[in-house]
């Protein structure tokens, strides 16, 4: 098979060679299926204790440090992937990190009839704290939330190259969705919760759409960013290493003020 090197060639090898056609139809039920877990999950009592909880974890980080855990009047949303996005997404697992191309990767081909319980982060959301010890404080309280109502935890400290850094948390939750035919099934549906502070949002945001870039290019040989110091995505990565240690620096200062 000859390799994809784009999105447009990667839906013409899955018409050819699997007879899957991504088209309005395929979109739709996406949709539909997103829109369902979304709904849901909001509507849950993993998710509607976890708000009322918010303010308590706040008062307790305030009482011990004296400062606030999150912005004033933050509330977190829940957020689904794009149709496009998570297209994107099996084309990178399929083909762009396929080190077994041209057989499937070692977890199997990501395809329409086991896509949705295979990826995870179709539905996800954000916590910003506003300094960094404050990631690992509210960790700390997701993951006892989750495991108080038998769900199950995976974490995940991330550090990119890009001057990406948050803590991600995973769970499964069953949900019941629509098949393509409208009947349903029920399906065990990762959820990803994204912990990063203040400046890591504002930074990520900048940085985002260079790494969402660069992650669907097939030949690597092109010179990398951390050399093309004329580039924003040169500029913009790397303040985003350089906030994270700025973030250290003031954690150290905060810590021995408290101590005085």
């Amino acid at each position: 098979m000859v390799k994809p090197k784009n999105i447009v060639e990667y839906k013409k090898w899955l018409k050819d060679n699997f007879a899957i056609e991504v088209d309005s139809k395929m979109e739709n039920h996406y949709n539909s299926v997103v829109a369902k877990l979304k709904s849901d999950f909001q509507g849950s009592p993993v998710w509607t204790e976890l708000l009322k909880q918010l303010e308590g974890f706040n008062n307790e980080y305030l009482a011990t440090t004296t400062y606030q855990l999150f912005l004033n009047e933050f509330k977190p949303i829940l957020v689904t992937k794009s149709f496009n996005s998570f297209i994107e997404k099996a084309f990178r697992r399929n083909i762009v990190f396929n080190k077994s191309w041209p057989n499937p990767p070692n977890s199997g081909w990501l395809m329409p009839d086991n896509w949705f319980e295979n990826t995870n982060d179709i539905l996800r959301t954000y916590f910003v704290v506003k300094y960094l010890d404050g990631v690992d404080f509210f960790m700390d309280k997701m993951e006892i939330h989750l495991k108080g109502v038998g769900l199950p935890c995976n974490t995940s400290f991330e550090a990119r190259d890009e001057g990406y850094y948050a803590v991600h948390i995973y769970t499964q939750y069953d949900f019941e969705i629509p098949k393509p035919n409208w009947d349903t099934e029920k399906k065990k549906i990762q959820i990803e919760f994204q912990i990063t502070t203040q400046l890591q949002d504002v930074i990520g945001k900048l940085t985002h759409q260079f790494y969402e870039n660069r992650r669907i290019i097939i030949d690597k040989k092109n010179k990398k960013w951390q050399w093309n110091y004329n580039s924003e995505e040169f500029t913009a990565n790397y303040l985003g290493h350089i906030l994270h240690y700025v973030e250290g620096m003031i954690m150290d200062v905060r810590n021995k003020q408290l101590k005085k």
